[in-house]
């Protein structure tokens, strides 16, 4: 899809990911509704960007998303792409997951993306086209200790993704999951961590690590994946090798 005039929902739209994709999109002259729950910060970055259009919703609460999509489809008479980039992780060792914690997850993780997916499918069907586009994590494609709850989380996320992918191409409607890799963002500062270990990780043999993205970077990957009407988006090449 070329995404010039494009009316466009991100979701998470006040900072990290999000924010660098609003802009980028803008940028390319797509009309964008930014997401968020802070309504000052969306008004903010609203200013710099035009015809974009700030809607406070919290992405765990079914009824903030309904009216979330209604208000985008009120206001500029259609919706072309969803992007869900709202998240948080949740680090624990299996046996030590505050289950109350992980609920709370699944519901901005997985539950708020497939209640916004819902709601902008038969608008996208009406419309004969459409692009859905969900942010999963490089960790959904790894078994890493301590980050089982994120990236159970993640993956799920990619199931009902790629699945919808199959349900939806034959209404022109194409679904998109995307894989970050460590992003320059404040995600790890908002992680919940229920271990100590995790903290206090010693920093030798961090040597081998790639150097972090940046978000602008994962902004131009998502487009590329939308012009590219590409299943996977992956932030590196290499990274295709780590999916089973």
């Amino acid at each position: 899809m070329n995404i010039k005039n494009k009316v466009v929902i991100v979701t998470g739209a006040s900072s990290g990911i999000g924010l660098a994709t609003a802009k980028l999109l803008a940028k390319c002259c797509a009309k964008v509704a930014l997401v968020a729950r802070s309504m000052d910060k969306l008004k903010n970055i609203s200013k710099e960007l035009p015809e974009s259009f700030p809607i406070c919703a919290d992405m765990t609460k079914e009824d903030e998303i309904k009216m979330m999509v209604r208000e985008t489809k009120n206001h500029f008479g259609r919706i072309d792409v969803l992007i869900n980039s709202a998240g948080q992780g949740y680090d624990a060792p299996v046996e030590k997951i505050n289950i109350d914690t992980y609920r709370k997850m699944f519901n901005l993780d997985v539950v708020g993306p497939l209640v916004a997916m819902q709601n902008v499918i038969p608008i996208m069907k009406k419309q004969k086209e459409g692009v859905i586009v969900n942010i999963s994590s490089g960790t959904a494609l790894m078994a890493l200790p301590n980050m089982s709850p994120y990236s159970s989380l993640k993956s799920a996320l990619a199931s009902i993704s790629l699945t919808a992918r199959e349900e939806l191409k034959k209404n022109n409607i194409q679904v998109s999951i995307v894989y970050p890799y460590m992003t320059l963002t404040d995600f790890e500062k908002n992680t919940i961590k229920d271990t100590e270990e995790d903290q206090a990780e010693p920093e030798e043999g961090r040597g081998t690590l790639r150097p972090p993205d940046t978000p602008e970077y994962l902004a131009q990957k998502i487009l590329e994946g939308i012009e590219n009407n590409d299943a996977e988006i992956f932030a590196h090449d290499w990274m295709k090798k780590m999916k089973q």
